[in-house]
């Protein structure tokens, strides 16, 4: 008996860490780089969107510029001892999606905006940070 609870305590402490580390929480805080959320994007968005050999090579342009714009502006922010101002976020963000729109077709551009809502709504991509919101 005590060797089936030790095991399934075993289990749930696994199961545990694995889910912590998926969510970014093994990384002792640090942010993924640009090239490891970017690759993260495109294979997310190429499955869920079906993209061809051509978009994903474009989005790969777009995602890399403005992560590295992001996390310019990110880190000049900290440097000043602050936070990144929303407003700024919001529009970068605005204009990476206008370049993306002309990207995608109307429908997977839907579908992006989509997914984008729904990845605000459960807080970003925490890993990441920013993913591609």
């Amino acid at each position: 008996m005590k060797k089936q609870i030790l095991f399934v305590l075993a289990f749930l402490l696994a199961v545990n860490v694995a889910a912590f580390a998926q969510q970014g929480g093994g990384n002792g805080g640090q942010r993924r780089t640009v090239e490891e959320r970017v690759k993260a994007t495109l294979e997310r968005l190429t499955t869920e969107l079906q993209l061809n050999k051509d978009q994903v090579a474009r989005l790969d342009t777009v995602f890399t510029n403005s992560f590295k714009d992001m996390q310019k502006k990110r880190e000049e922010a900290q440097a000043g001892g602050g936070r990144m101002d929303r407003e700024a976020f919001q529009k970068m963000s605005a204009e990476r999606d206008e370049k993306v729109k002309g990207i995608l077709t109307e429908e997977q551009f839907k579908k992006y905006k989509e997914q984008m809502e729904a990845m605000r709504q459960r807080g970003g991509n925490r890993g990441g940070g920013g993913g591609s919101n």
